[in-house]
């Protein structure tokens, strides 16, 4: 059965062309995350939860939903709670979930204080439109904190499909992640701006849609998520793969559509036997919260993370305060903004600091 996406513009996303490169999003079945990011997990009830909060006196318990335990929310989640405990008074308690439109949906019912989140799922449900989850029913008390970094959208085949281009995969069978996800949303956006109207959809979680690429099951399956993807390492370690390039034209008219994603590739070396970079698109990985937990609180949790970047171990490459605010879709929860601002008191502070420094140093000059 082929299906359609349809074509709706949005209101420009700030700072989405200066997205540095982005998982995926979730069904019912977390298992999906077990490769990409926020597309699934292996598990979503929770009975892989990390240590439980260890709250200091004055501290409060903070739920914060990850994704499945395979994905790359998940240790990130980790590395929150280890940072916010180390430099806080407050525990966080990690869940693994189903990811981002399942923990859209927890924040809006405020069944959890912290959740990662795709931007453009944060977008969805926030405006209630596009998912069926959302569709009419905005989640207008959710809250940004941060984006934290790229999710790469991954269009994986065998080496010897015959499948180079988006364009080629007219009439092929491609699973599109989880029905109901945002990686499904994000792969049909994609085969539409490309022009793909025949082809047979299966919607499975992409732990799953992997094995289908090594049986020869389907000819390609699509995912979001950091790279590398667990998944696909696994894959690409006893078959031989090959990544589906978005070309110009398709990556032009996806700018063109939808504004919440930016330009990226798979650098070449990233997975076993593919040695050249790949064009693709991706979106970013954020932290949301919603407007009833406490300011100070996410005050405190928003310093303890972009205070000490360095002390994260997942995606700690694209984790940085200048970029804490990149194609951010909803608004900035208060105490994540008071933070910012502080931020940028500091530099501006210490931008007249170096003026006064120069300044007094010509006048030295011309005393001597």
């Amino acid at each position: 059965m082929v299906r359609h996406i349809k074509r709706r513009k949005f209101i420009a996303l700030g700072g989405a062309a200066g997205i540095v490169g982005v998982a995926g999003c979730i069904g019912e079945d977390a298992e999906e995350e077990a490769n990409g990011d926020d597309d699934n997990g292996d598990d979503d009830n929770g009975d892989d939860d990390l240590e439980e909060a260890q709250p200091e006196e004055g501290g409060e318990t903070l739920s914060l939903h990850a994704g499945g335990t395979e994905g790359t929310y998940y240790p990130l989640a980790g590395d929150m709670k280890s940072i916010v405990e180390d430099q806080t008074p407050h525990g966080i308690q990690v869940q693994s979930t189903g990811a981002s439109v399942e923990n859209a949906a927890s924040l809006g019912r405020e069944e959890a204080e912290l959740a990662l989140v795709q931007n453009d799922i944060t977008y969805f449900a926030y405006n209630g439109v596009e998912l069926d989850e959302f569709e009419g029913e905005p989640l207008e008390n959710i809250r940004g904190i941060a984006s934290l970094y790229p999710e790469t959208i991954h269009i994986v085949t065998q080496e010897d499909s015959g499948i180079e281009t988006v364009e080629d995969l007219e009439g092929a069978s491609i699973n599109t992640g989880d029905a109901g996800s945002g990686t499904q949303v994000n792969a049909l956006q994609i085969l539409d701006s490309a022009g793909v109207e025949e082809f047979d959809e299966q919607n499975t979680d992409f732990g799953t849609a992997a094995d289908q690429i090594g049986d020869g099951d389907v000819d390609a399956a699509i995912t979001v998520g950091g790279y590398p993807l667990g998944a696909i390492e696994d894959l690409s370690a006893t078959q031989d793969i090959s990544f589906v390039e978005v070309t110009d034209e398709a990556r032009d008219n996806l700018l063109d559509d939808a504004e919440w994603l930016a330009e990226d590739e798979i650098p070449g070396g990233t997975y076993d036997g593919v040695d050249d970079d790949v064009e693709t698109v991706s979106v970013q990985a954020m932290l949301a919260t919603h407007e009833g937990v406490d300011a100070e609180i996410v005050e405190e949790v928003t310093a303890a993370m972009f205070d000490n970047v360095d002390d994260f171990t997942t995606q700690s490459e694209f984790i940085d305060l200048e970029t804490a605010q990149e194609a951010m879709p909803i608004d900035l929860h208060e105490g994540a903004a008071a933070y910012f601002d502080e931020q940028d008191v500091d530099e501006e502070d210490a931008e007249d600091d170096d003026a006064e420094d120069d300044d007094a140093e010509d006048d030295e000059e011309e005393d001597e």
